[in-house]
């Protein structure tokens, strides 16, 4: 029985590790496929600027949210007047003054925006005396829409086998031997 033990210690430790699919680390990431470096990247984003205005925006929480800035200072350009195209939709977006963001809610525009790919969109933005056009792709990955269905409670099945069979051939090779009863 100890030889059996010691095998299957060495091959523990000869064999690489691999992670059964859908199993995730510590922190929730899958450990079945490549490796992420952050979240960074996963909310779908557009820059873009001109001589006047530099613009960054992202798309979260049923919205394109955009901040609009001078660019050769970088102060926020509040109170303007923001339109997007993309495609045949057009859409003017809402100032809102108690975050300074300029939000796109037409939900025919978010339908069409939220589909993983590159989407090209012109933005039309006035402010005071100063009127702009700004070009630029927002990239919305296919990750952004991958959502953890999994129930993690259950994880300590998998581990019943591994576990379960060497314990059940130790306590077998450490009963005694039944003796049989003379009559």
């Amino acid at each position: 029985m100890t030889t059996l033990l010691s095998l299957l210690l060495a091959l523990a430790t000869v064999l690489p590790a691999h992670a059964a699919p859908g199993a995730h680390g510590p922190n929730g990431e899958h450990l079945d496929g490549p490796a992420a470096t952050t979240d960074v990247g996963t909310v779908p984003r557009i820059e873009t600027f001109s001589e006047l205005f530099e613009l960054v925006g992202h798309l979260s929480g049923g919205e394109l949210s955009v901040l609009i800035d001078r660019y050769d200072t970088n102060e926020p350009v509040l109170g303007g007047t923001l339109e997007v195209e993309y495609g045949k939709l057009k859409a003017r977006a809402t100032f809102h003054a108690d975050v300074g963001d300029y939000a796109i809610d037409d939900a025919q525009l978010l339908q069409a925006l939220s589909k993983p790919g590159k989407h090209a969109l012109l933005f039309t933005f006035t402010a005071g005396g100063d009127s702009d056009l700004l070009e630029g792709t927002l990239d919305v990955p296919a990750i952004a829409a991958h959502e953890h269905g999994h129930d993690q409670r259950w994880w300590w099945l998998a581990a019943l086998p591994i576990v379960g069979i060497p314990a059940a051939m130790v306590l077998r090779a450490r009963r005694p031997a039944k003796r049989e009863a003379r009559a």
